[in-house]
Protein backbone atom coordinates (compact mmCIF):
# COMPACT_ATOMS: atom_id res chain seq x y z
CA UNK A 1 0.00 0.00 0.00
CA UNK A 2 0.97 3.26 -0.69
CA UNK A 3 0.19 6.93 1.06
CA UNK A 4 0.68 10.30 0.11
CA UNK A 5 0.44 12.63 3.19
CA UNK A 6 0.32 16.18 3.05
CA UNK A 7 1.52 18.16 6.07
CA UNK A 8 3.02 21.78 5.85
CA UNK A 9 4.55 20.91 9.19
CA UNK A 10 6.88 17.56 9.95
CA UNK A 11 10.36 17.00 12.00
CA UNK A 12 12.51 18.73 12.59
CA UNK A 13 9.75 20.93 13.71
CA UNK A 14 8.43 19.97 16.83
CA UNK A 15 4.82 21.33 17.09
CA UNK A 16 1.87 18.91 17.39
CA UNK A 17 0.89 18.37 13.63
CA UNK A 18 4.62 17.75 13.07
CA UNK A 19 5.07 15.11 15.80
CA UNK A 20 1.74 13.50 15.22
CA UNK A 21 2.41 13.08 10.83
CA UNK A 22 5.79 11.48 11.69
CA UNK A 23 5.22 9.31 14.56
CA UNK A 24 1.91 7.83 12.96
CA UNK A 25 3.61 7.55 9.54
CA UNK A 26 6.69 5.89 11.04
CA UNK A 27 4.16 3.20 12.77
CA UNK A 28 2.56 2.36 8.90
CA UNK A 29 6.65 2.35 7.41
CA UNK A 30 6.95 -0.42 10.13
CA UNK A 31 3.64 -2.46 8.80
CA UNK A 32 5.28 -1.99 5.13
CA UNK A 33 3.46 0.47 4.06
CA UNK A 34 5.19 2.84 1.76
CA UNK A 35 4.99 6.34 2.40
CA UNK A 36 5.74 9.98 0.95
CA UNK A 37 4.97 12.98 2.68
CA UNK A 38 5.23 16.20 1.02
CA UNK A 39 5.94 18.92 3.53
CA UNK A 40 7.63 22.71 3.50
CA UNK A 41 10.93 23.48 4.68
CA UNK A 42 11.14 23.46 8.24
CA UNK A 43 11.05 26.94 9.83
CA UNK A 44 8.20 26.61 12.13
CA UNK A 45 7.73 28.93 14.65
CA UNK A 46 10.19 31.46 13.79
CA UNK A 47 10.03 31.80 9.59
CA UNK A 48 13.67 31.03 9.49
CA UNK A 49 14.81 28.13 7.83
CA UNK A 50 16.55 25.41 9.74
CA UNK A 51 20.31 24.57 9.18
CA UNK A 52 20.91 21.98 6.65
CA UNK A 53 17.99 22.90 4.60
CA UNK A 54 17.65 25.76 1.62
CA UNK A 55 13.94 26.85 0.48
CA UNK A 56 14.11 25.55 -3.37
CA UNK A 57 11.66 24.12 -5.10
CA UNK A 58 12.56 20.58 -4.20
CA UNK A 59 14.47 18.33 -2.02
CA UNK A 60 14.41 15.01 -0.79
CA UNK A 61 15.74 13.11 2.35
CA UNK A 62 14.40 9.93 3.97
CA UNK A 63 13.51 10.05 7.67
CA UNK A 64 12.90 6.41 9.34
CA UNK A 65 11.74 5.03 6.25
CA UNK A 66 9.95 7.72 5.17
CA UNK A 67 10.13 9.51 1.85
CA UNK A 68 10.01 12.96 2.73
CA UNK A 69 9.62 15.69 -0.32
CA UNK A 70 10.49 19.31 0.79
CA UNK A 71 9.08 21.84 -1.71
CA UNK A 72 8.92 25.97 -1.86
CA UNK A 73 6.91 27.82 -0.12
CA UNK A 74 6.67 31.52 1.09
CA UNK A 75 8.42 31.43 4.30
CA UNK A 76 7.14 33.98 7.07
CA UNK A 77 7.07 34.31 11.17
CA UNK A 78 3.98 33.03 12.60
CA UNK A 79 2.42 36.16 13.03
CA UNK A 80 0.46 38.04 10.66
CA UNK A 81 -2.33 36.88 9.27
CA UNK A 82 -1.89 37.81 5.83
CA UNK A 83 1.55 36.39 5.29
CA UNK A 84 0.61 33.27 6.84
CA UNK A 85 -2.37 33.22 4.12
CA UNK A 86 0.38 33.51 1.53
CA UNK A 87 2.31 30.67 3.46
CA UNK A 88 -0.30 28.07 3.48
CA UNK A 89 -1.22 28.85 -0.25
CA UNK A 90 2.15 29.18 -1.58
CA UNK A 91 2.24 25.84 0.35
CA UNK A 92 -1.18 24.08 -1.21
CA UNK A 93 0.39 25.30 -4.92
CA UNK A 94 3.69 23.76 -5.11
CA UNK A 95 2.53 20.74 -2.94
CA UNK A 96 -0.13 19.97 -5.76
CA UNK A 97 2.77 20.32 -8.77
CA UNK A 98 5.05 17.74 -6.50
CA UNK A 99 2.17 15.48 -5.46
CA UNK A 100 1.00 14.85 -9.29
CA UNK A 101 4.33 12.76 -10.35
CA UNK A 102 4.10 10.63 -7.13
CA UNK A 103 2.20 6.96 -7.60
CA UNK A 104 -0.19 6.47 -4.75
CA UNK A 105 -3.22 4.55 -3.10
CA UNK A 106 -4.84 7.46 -1.01
CA UNK A 107 -4.10 11.02 -0.47
CA UNK A 108 -4.00 12.45 3.27
CA UNK A 109 -4.47 16.12 3.49
CA UNK A 110 -3.69 17.63 6.67
CA UNK A 111 -4.98 20.63 8.64
CA UNK A 112 -5.26 22.98 10.64
CA UNK A 113 -5.90 25.18 8.00
CA UNK A 114 -7.33 24.20 5.17
CA UNK A 115 -5.01 25.44 1.92
CA UNK A 116 -3.32 21.86 2.89
CA UNK A 117 -6.83 19.99 1.75
CA UNK A 118 -7.61 22.40 -1.16
CA UNK A 119 -3.96 20.38 -2.43
CA UNK A 120 -5.37 17.10 -1.29
CA UNK A 121 -8.19 17.94 -3.24
CA UNK A 122 -6.67 18.71 -6.48
CA UNK A 123 -4.84 16.17 -6.25
CA UNK A 124 -7.53 13.69 -5.58
CA UNK A 125 -8.89 14.86 -9.26
CA UNK A 126 -5.61 14.92 -10.90
CA UNK A 127 -4.48 11.33 -10.14
CA UNK A 128 -7.66 10.09 -9.45
CA UNK A 129 -6.90 8.50 -5.83
CA UNK A 130 -9.20 8.46 -2.83
CA UNK A 131 -8.53 11.27 -0.56
CA UNK A 132 -8.63 12.15 3.51
CA UNK A 133 -9.33 14.88 5.00
CA UNK A 134 -7.65 15.05 8.63
CA UNK A 135 -8.99 17.80 10.80
CA UNK A 136 -7.30 18.90 13.66
CA UNK A 137 -8.76 22.14 13.80
CA UNK A 138 -11.95 23.35 13.17
CA UNK A 139 -10.83 26.24 10.60
CA UNK A 140 -12.12 28.98 10.02
CA UNK A 141 -14.22 29.15 13.04
CA UNK A 142 -11.00 29.02 14.88
CA UNK A 143 -9.49 32.35 13.18
CA UNK A 144 -12.72 34.22 14.47
CA UNK A 145 -11.82 32.22 18.46
CA UNK A 146 -9.05 34.44 18.60
CA UNK A 147 -9.94 37.30 17.30
CA UNK A 148 -7.13 37.57 14.24
CA UNK A 149 -10.61 37.88 11.47
CA UNK A 150 -14.27 39.53 12.16
CA UNK A 151 -17.50 37.48 10.66
CA UNK A 152 -17.55 38.75 7.36
CA UNK A 153 -17.74 37.89 3.87
CA UNK A 154 -14.24 36.78 3.56
CA UNK A 155 -15.13 34.24 6.72
CA UNK A 156 -18.67 33.29 4.88
CA UNK A 157 -16.52 32.33 1.63
CA UNK A 158 -14.13 30.28 3.96
CA UNK A 159 -17.02 28.43 5.70
CA UNK A 160 -18.14 27.72 2.06
CA UNK A 161 -15.31 26.24 1.10
CA UNK A 162 -14.92 24.58 4.09
CA UNK A 163 -17.80 22.40 3.52
CA UNK A 164 -17.23 21.69 -0.23
CA UNK A 165 -13.73 19.93 1.07
CA UNK A 166 -15.73 17.80 3.96
CA UNK A 167 -18.05 16.78 1.08
CA UNK A 168 -16.07 16.40 -1.77
CA UNK A 169 -13.47 14.09 0.55
CA UNK A 170 -14.07 10.12 0.98
CA UNK A 171 -13.07 10.10 4.33
CA UNK A 172 -12.58 12.80 7.48
CA UNK A 173 -10.64 12.20 10.09
CA UNK A 174 -10.80 13.93 13.13
CA UNK A 175 -9.14 14.26 16.85
CA UNK A 176 -11.91 15.17 19.06
CA UNK A 177 -15.32 13.71 19.10
CA UNK A 178 -16.33 17.35 19.58
CA UNK A 179 -14.93 17.98 16.05
CA UNK A 180 -17.27 15.07 14.42
CA UNK A 181 -20.09 16.52 15.95
CA UNK A 182 -19.65 19.85 14.72
CA UNK A 183 -18.65 18.56 10.89
CA UNK A 184 -22.28 16.19 11.18
CA UNK A 185 -24.28 19.49 11.99
CA UNK A 186 -22.97 21.07 8.51
CA UNK A 187 -24.55 18.49 6.89
CA UNK A 188 -21.89 15.32 6.76
CA UNK A 189 -22.95 12.10 7.03
CA UNK A 190 -21.93 10.70 10.02
CA UNK A 191 -20.50 7.18 8.63
CA UNK A 192 -17.91 9.31 6.49
CA UNK A 193 -16.02 10.57 9.86
CA UNK A 194 -13.59 8.53 11.83
CA UNK A 195 -12.48 9.71 15.17
CA UNK A 196 -8.81 9.27 15.90
CA UNK A 197 -7.15 11.24 19.09
CA UNK A 198 -3.84 12.41 19.56
CA UNK A 199 -1.73 10.11 21.78
CA UNK A 200 2.15 10.32 22.92
CA UNK A 201 5.21 7.81 21.86
CA UNK A 202 5.14 5.73 25.42
CA UNK A 203 8.94 4.96 23.83
CA UNK A 204 10.08 8.43 24.25
CA UNK A 205 7.59 9.91 26.65
CA UNK A 206 8.32 8.34 30.15
CA UNK A 207 8.72 8.85 34.14
CA UNK A 208 12.64 9.84 34.45
CA UNK A 209 14.43 11.41 37.23
CA UNK A 210 14.28 14.91 37.34
CA UNK A 211 17.58 16.56 35.01
CA UNK A 212 19.26 18.58 37.56
CA UNK A 213 21.76 19.80 35.15
CA UNK A 214 19.17 21.50 33.19
CA UNK A 215 17.33 22.71 36.08
CA UNK A 216 20.46 23.94 37.11
CA UNK A 217 21.24 25.91 34.25
CA UNK A 218 18.26 27.64 34.61
CA UNK A 219 18.51 28.30 38.16
CA UNK A 220 15.14 26.44 39.32
CA UNK A 221 16.65 23.39 41.64
CA UNK A 222 14.76 24.87 44.41
CA UNK A 223 11.92 25.81 42.74
CA UNK A 224 8.20 24.07 42.63
CA UNK A 225 8.20 24.62 38.82
CA UNK A 226 4.43 25.22 36.49
CA UNK A 227 5.96 24.49 32.78
CA UNK A 228 4.12 25.56 29.80
CA UNK A 229 5.79 24.01 26.19
CA UNK A 230 4.36 25.18 22.90
CA UNK A 231 3.08 27.93 20.81
CA UNK A 232 3.16 31.50 22.01
CA UNK A 233 -0.27 32.18 20.24
CA UNK A 234 -3.43 34.05 20.12
CA UNK A 235 -5.13 31.42 21.16
CA UNK A 236 -2.87 30.20 23.96
CA UNK A 237 -3.87 32.83 26.59
CA UNK A 238 -0.37 33.39 28.22
CA UNK A 239 -1.14 37.03 28.93
CA UNK A 240 -3.87 35.88 31.57
CA UNK A 241 -1.02 33.26 32.90
CA UNK A 242 1.03 36.43 33.60
CA UNK A 243 -0.96 38.62 34.86
CA UNK A 244 -2.37 36.10 37.39
CA UNK A 245 0.65 34.75 39.10
CA UNK A 246 2.23 38.29 40.66
CA UNK A 247 0.61 37.63 44.06
CA UNK A 248 2.46 33.90 44.19
CA UNK A 249 6.06 36.16 45.14
CA UNK A 250 5.16 37.12 48.41
CA UNK A 251 2.73 34.45 49.25
CA UNK A 252 4.59 31.26 47.32
CA UNK A 253 8.18 32.55 45.91
CA UNK A 254 9.08 28.69 45.87
CA UNK A 255 6.27 28.69 42.67
CA UNK A 256 8.26 29.21 39.48
CA UNK A 257 6.64 29.63 35.81
CA UNK A 258 8.61 28.35 32.92
CA UNK A 259 7.11 29.28 29.52
CA UNK A 260 9.26 27.02 26.50
CA UNK A 261 8.42 28.04 23.02
CA UNK A 262 7.58 30.66 20.34
CA UNK A 263 4.86 32.45 18.45
CA UNK A 264 3.29 35.29 17.53
CA UNK A 265 2.38 36.32 21.30
CA UNK A 266 6.07 35.73 22.52
CA UNK A 267 7.20 39.20 22.27
CA UNK A 268 3.68 41.10 23.72
CA UNK A 269 4.80 38.34 26.74
CA UNK A 270 8.05 39.47 27.02
CA UNK A 271 7.54 43.13 27.31
CA UNK A 272 4.09 42.46 29.79
CA UNK A 273 6.62 40.57 31.81
CA UNK A 274 8.63 42.89 31.74
CA UNK A 275 5.95 45.70 32.53
CA UNK A 276 4.69 43.63 35.63
CA UNK A 277 8.52 43.10 36.50
CA UNK A 278 7.61 39.53 37.45
CA UNK A 279 10.38 37.56 39.31
CA UNK A 280 8.90 34.05 39.29
CA UNK A 281 9.20 33.67 35.30
CA UNK A 282 11.75 32.41 32.95
CA UNK A 283 11.15 31.75 29.13
CA UNK A 284 12.92 30.04 27.13
CA UNK A 285 13.11 29.69 23.10
CA UNK A 286 11.91 26.55 21.46
CA UNK A 287 13.76 23.67 22.06
CA UNK A 288 14.38 20.31 19.58
CA UNK A 289 12.08 17.74 19.99
CA UNK A 290 15.00 15.36 21.56
CA UNK A 291 15.15 17.81 24.04
CA UNK A 292 11.54 18.40 25.35
CA UNK A 293 11.39 15.34 27.52
CA UNK A 294 14.19 16.74 29.13
CA UNK A 295 12.40 20.02 30.10
CA UNK A 296 9.42 18.19 30.67
CA UNK A 297 11.52 16.17 33.55
CA UNK A 298 12.10 19.45 35.61
CA UNK A 299 8.54 20.13 35.83
CA UNK A 300 6.38 19.65 38.45
CA UNK A 301 3.23 20.79 36.74
CA UNK A 302 1.64 21.18 33.19
CA UNK A 303 -0.02 24.32 32.60
CA UNK A 304 -2.02 24.00 29.80
CA UNK A 305 -4.17 26.95 28.95
CA UNK A 306 -6.22 28.41 26.03
CA UNK A 307 -8.40 31.47 25.60
CA UNK A 308 -12.02 31.38 26.92
CA UNK A 309 -14.24 30.41 23.81
CA UNK A 310 -16.82 28.23 22.85
CA UNK A 311 -14.86 27.02 19.75
CA UNK A 312 -12.04 25.59 22.02
CA UNK A 313 -14.28 23.98 23.75
CA UNK A 314 -14.34 21.16 21.00
CA UNK A 315 -9.84 20.84 20.97
CA UNK A 316 -8.01 18.35 22.37
CA UNK A 317 -4.37 19.94 22.68
CA UNK A 318 -1.66 17.02 22.41
CA UNK A 319 0.58 18.33 25.01
CA UNK A 320 -1.17 16.73 28.02
CA UNK A 321 -0.66 13.41 26.30
CA UNK A 322 2.96 14.10 26.57
CA UNK A 323 2.91 15.62 29.72
CA UNK A 324 0.47 12.71 31.39
CA UNK A 325 3.14 9.94 30.07
CA UNK A 326 6.17 11.49 32.27
CA UNK A 327 3.60 11.45 35.14
CA UNK A 328 3.21 15.67 35.67
CA UNK A 329 -0.47 16.61 36.73
CA UNK A 330 -1.76 18.66 34.57
CA UNK A 331 -3.19 22.01 35.40
CA UNK A 332 -5.57 23.08 32.38
CA UNK A 333 -7.29 26.10 31.58
CA UNK A 334 -9.98 24.52 29.27
CA UNK A 335 -13.47 23.60 29.48
CA UNK A 336 -14.89 21.03 27.13
CA UNK A 337 -13.65 17.56 25.80
CA UNK A 338 -10.50 17.92 27.47
CA UNK A 339 -11.71 18.84 30.64
CA UNK A 340 -13.67 15.55 30.72
CA UNK A 341 -10.39 13.70 30.18
CA UNK A 342 -8.33 15.35 32.74
CA UNK A 343 -11.63 15.13 35.21
CA UNK A 344 -12.16 11.06 34.42
CA UNK A 345 -8.65 10.41 34.95
CA UNK A 346 -7.53 12.20 37.94
CA UNK A 347 -4.65 13.74 36.28
CA UNK A 348 -4.59 16.79 37.60
CA UNK A 349 -6.94 19.73 38.00
CA UNK A 350 -9.16 22.33 36.00
CA UNK A 351 -10.03 25.78 36.36
CA UNK A 352 -12.65 28.11 34.40
CA UNK A 353 -10.27 29.86 31.95
CA UNK A 354 -9.44 33.44 32.23
CA UNK A 355 -10.56 33.46 36.19
CA UNK A 356 -7.78 34.76 38.11
CA UNK A 357 -9.40 33.47 40.95
CA UNK A 358 -10.06 29.86 39.90
CA UNK A 359 -6.45 29.65 38.46
CA UNK A 360 -5.11 30.06 41.72
CA UNK A 361 -6.93 28.17 43.69
CA UNK A 362 -5.96 25.57 41.52
CA UNK A 363 -2.51 25.89 41.30
CA UNK A 364 -2.20 25.52 45.12
CA UNK A 365 -4.52 22.51 44.86
CA UNK A 366 -2.52 20.39 42.44
CA UNK A 367 1.09 21.03 44.29
CA UNK A 368 -1.05 20.03 47.74
CA UNK A 369 0.77 16.53 48.36
CA UNK A 370 -2.07 14.83 49.62
CA UNK A 371 -3.10 15.23 45.74
CA UNK A 372 -0.43 15.57 43.47
CA UNK A 373 0.55 11.23 44.14
CA UNK A 374 -3.34 10.75 42.79
CA UNK A 375 -3.00 12.80 39.97
CA UNK A 376 0.37 10.89 38.91
CA UNK A 377 -1.82 7.82 38.72
CA UNK A 378 -4.54 9.61 36.74
CA UNK A 379 -1.67 10.13 34.35
CA UNK A 380 -0.22 6.60 34.06
CA UNK A 381 -3.61 5.22 33.10
CA UNK A 382 -4.49 8.31 30.99
CA UNK A 383 -1.35 7.89 28.68
CA UNK A 384 -1.62 4.28 28.69
CA UNK A 385 -5.23 4.66 26.76
CA UNK A 386 -3.50 7.00 24.54
CA UNK A 387 -0.57 5.25 23.05
CA UNK A 388 0.28 6.51 19.76
CA UNK A 389 1.34 3.27 18.44
CA UNK A 390 -2.52 2.21 18.97
CA UNK A 391 -4.14 4.93 17.57
CA UNK A 392 -2.28 4.85 14.60
CA UNK A 393 -2.78 1.14 13.65
CA UNK A 394 -6.51 2.07 14.25
CA UNK A 395 -5.89 5.06 11.95
CA UNK A 396 -4.10 2.97 9.15
CA UNK A 397 -7.20 0.23 9.38
CA UNK A 398 -9.66 3.64 8.37
CA UNK A 399 -7.31 4.33 5.65
CA UNK A 400 -7.28 0.58 4.12
CA UNK A 401 -11.36 0.74 4.78
CA UNK A 402 -11.01 3.92 2.46
CA UNK A 403 -9.02 2.50 -0.22
CA UNK A 404 -11.17 -0.84 -0.51
CA UNK A 405 -14.55 1.27 -0.49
Amino acid sequence: MKILFLTDNFPPEVNAPANRTYEHCREWVKEGVEVTVITCVPNFPKGKVYEGYKNKWKQEEVIDGIRVIRVWSYITKNEGFVKRILDYISYSITSFFAGLFIKTDVIIATSPQFFTALSGRWLHFFIRAPWIMEVRDLWPESIVAVGAMKKGKAIQFFEWLEKRLYKSSNQIVVVTDAFKKKIIEKGITENKIKVHKNGVNLEKFNPRDKDKELADKLNLNDKTIFAYIGTHGMAHGLDFILNSIGEFEKTHPEFHFLFIGDGAERKKLLKLNEKLRLTNTTFVSSVTKEEVPRYLSIMDVALVNLRKSDTFKTVIPSKIFEAAAMHKPILLGLQGETEGIIKNYSAGVTFEPENKRDFIKSALKIVDQDNYHTYQEGCQHLAKDFDRKKIAAEMLSSVKECINK
